[in-house]
């Protein structure tokens, strides 16, 4: 349910949201009246959102190794009171030459020893998915470019004779599926009195609401009865979904069935520019995420392959958290404590001896993160 961009990147934790607490892309803190707003405003960048949990390149940091990132959201952030050795800031639409040249980068510190472990963070095909539709020839095309920088990347790995030194990592934080704007719209004003809301935030699959005072239980009563969508009261939201425990969680959740999207109005829909000629927002979005996790839409992938990892080898399903204690492994650092599987992802490995966590690696690795596309190296 809590599939959002900004929120996979604390995966590398290790740790399901409601541990981190960066439960959405847009969050208010009661306490603090404070927003999170990604990518907008300058209080997003407040330790109050980031130090939940520790990232592991800042715990690759702490142990003196050298974490190279490009393209990673938050990681201009001083986390825990650490910031990576480099950082290339997050860029919302990047381009295939802007991929490119950050894997050439990536691999060029690599082979110069001045980093340990490097991150890309590649956004491409989630922007064709979200404008487009995840079955467009837009959405096909994107696809098709990264799998031609990866393959050149191989190349480039032999050039640079990494081949027996490096660890590639692949993998998606999300799925994406249809939504139609025509009828799959549900828009609260037809329901309540937006004045009676002393907070929204979100829109799409998932909206948060803080009721104003008094106003909590004729809200829910009213959205409850909305068909197409599920109002959860933060105690109720399931516990599969990792979610309510987490420290920004609104008192109501509304969560949609696959395929529609909640907005406040009409007039708050997400308009993208798909004219150059009228250089007006004036065209619909195709395609989301962040439905409810179980559905099959929403599933991602995992690839890997390296010194490190079997080849032809296909592994069971694993879960995103999973990842955390696979990616310390190949970087030798001991796993912090986290909600991960090691049982789940060390059948990977082709040393059944090296199934240890902690154990010292027999090389570094580059971890790539595809859709909204990540890439570390280390």
């Amino acid at each position: 349910m809590h599939s959002t961009e900004l929120l996979q990147l604390l995966k590398v934790k290790g740790r399901h949201c409601e541990v981190h607490h960066m439960t959405e892309n847009y969050m208010w803190d009661s306490n603090t009246n404070k927003s999170f707003n990604i990518g907008i405003n300058r209080d997003s960048r407040l330790p109050l959102w980031w130090n939940g949990s520790e990232p592991l390149w800042v715990t690759l940091t702490k142990a003196k190794r050298k974490v190279y990132m490009y393209y990673w959201p938050g990681c201009e952030v001083e986390i825990l009171g650490v910031r990576p050795t480099y950082c290339l800031e997050y860029k919302s639409v990047p381009t295939d030459a802007n991929f490119v040249n950050a894997v050439n980068g990536a691999l060029d510190v690599f082979k110069s020893g001045q980093a340990d472990l490097a991150a890309i963070y590649y956004e491409r095909i989630d922007v064709e998915g979200h404008h487009h539709g995840p079955w467009s020839p837009q959405r096909k095309d994107a696809v098709k470019a990264v799998d031609t920088v990866m393959a050149d990347m191989t190349k480039w790995i032999q050039e640079r004779e990494l081949q027996d030194d490096l660890n590639v990592i692949i993998f998606s934080d999300h799925g994406m599926t249809d939504i139609s704007w025509i009828d799959k719209v549900i828009e609260l004003d037809n329901y309540i009195n937006l004045r009676d809301l002393q907070q929204a935030k979100g829109r799409g699959p998932i909206m948060s609401l803080w009721p104003a005072p008094g106003k909590h239980s004729e809200i829910y009563n009213k959205l409850r009865r909305v068909e197409h969508m599920t109002v959860y009261e933060k105690e109720d939201i399931p516990s599969r979904f990792h979610y309510k425990k987490g420290k920004f969680v609104s008192p109501l959740t509304l969560v949609a069935d696959e395929g529609w999207f909640i907005t406040e109005n009409r007039q708050s829909l997400p308009f993208w520019m798909n004219s150059t000629v009228t250089r007006k927002a004036e065209g619909w979005q195709w395609g989301w995420h962040g439905y409810d996790n179980e559905l099959r839409t929403m599933r991602g992938i995992f690839l890997a392959f390296g010194p490190d990892f079997k080849s032809d080898f296909r592994a069971a399903p694993i879960r995103v958290v999973d990842i955390y204690n696979l990616m310390c492994r190949v970087t030798g650092i001991t796993p912090l404590p986290n909600n991960g599987s090691w049982s789940r992802v060390m059948c990977m490995l082709k040393d059944p001896a090296s199934s240890a966590l902690g154990a010292q690696p027999s090389a570094s690795a580059l971890v790539t993160v595809l859709v909204v596309l990540l890439v570390m190296l280390a």
